[in-house]
């Protein structure tokens, strides 16, 4: 090879490498940014290199309204649910298909915890919960945590209530657990259908509701879309406290 071909490739090797340097900086996607085609949803996290993590918007543990009759004369006090077993004062609980099926719970041999469940419920059921003077943001990285108990084939999932009125149920559940087990759904991540909730069943257009906007929403609840199997090991959903992080947002008039 002559000197002057030498030089040739030299020069074309170095300009090889200098556009595979551009490119490994120039083209590749950065940490955080969505990757795998899938693009950013209305109101929902897009590709920020930088986590926002929202607040607590409310968390609720329950307590146990001793004013209302026991309804069970065993050794655990119970009752349908009502206001006063609402322990956090911002909250409103909201009950919908069976709501004489629901029980509030107290426990007095296992250190007092209160508990509402579903398993005297001769029909499908919903509970929610309400902020007295703001709707939140559900959407980015919000999540709804949890402390359950479910038995039997039920699968307890996240249920809400949109400022416009849209009720929509997730497809993230929890299902079986011998003992109480804590667990988290990042909303992100949750599929939607509709739920009609004047029976508390999935709406009658089996369609998946793509990118519904989260960041108005006014009641967070759970359903199992089914009817309790009575006292004992059968079926059955028990929710000990939920927790929903996200931003409030001013309630419009309406």
């Amino acid at each position: 090879m002559t000197r002057l071909a030498q030089v040739s490739a030299l020069a074309l090797l170095t300009l090889c490498l200098a556009a595979s340097a551009n490119a490994q900086r120039g083209d590749a996607p950065q940490r955080g940014e969505a990757q795998g085609g899938r693009g950013p949803r209305p109101g929902q996290l897009g590709g920020a290199v930088t986590a926002h993590y929202p607040p607590v918007f409310f968390r609720e543990d329950w307590k146990y309204d001793t004013s209302v009759p026991n309804q069970n004369n065993e050794r655990e006090p119970e009752h349908t649910i009502v206001q006063g077993d609402v322990k956090n004062p911002n909250l409103e609980v909201r009950l919908y298909g069976d709501k004489a099926g629901t029980r509030t719970v107290l426990q007095p041999y296992n250190d007092d915890i209160t508990y509402v469940m579903s398993l005297l419920c001769t029909s499908n059921w919903a509970i929610t919960l309400r902020d007295r003077n703001n709707d939140v943001d559900l959407s980015g990285l919000a999540t709804i945590k949890w402390r359950t108990r479910v038995s039997g084939f039920h699968l307890l999932r996240p249920v809400l209530k949109l400022a416009d009125g849209t009720w929509l149920i997730g497809d993230k559940a929890v299902g079986l657990s011998t003992d109480w087990v804590e667990s988290e759904i990042q909303l992100y991540d949750v599929r939607w259908r509709n739920l009609d909730i004047t029976q508390v069943v999935e709406g009658r257009e089996a369609r998946w509701v793509d990118n519904p906007d989260l960041t108005h929403v006014e009641e967070i609840g759970f359903t199992d879309l089914m009817r309790g199997a009575g006292h004992g090991s059968g079926g059955g959903s028990r929710v000990d406290w939920i927790q929903v992080t996200g931003n409030a947002v001013p309630r419009a008039k309406r």
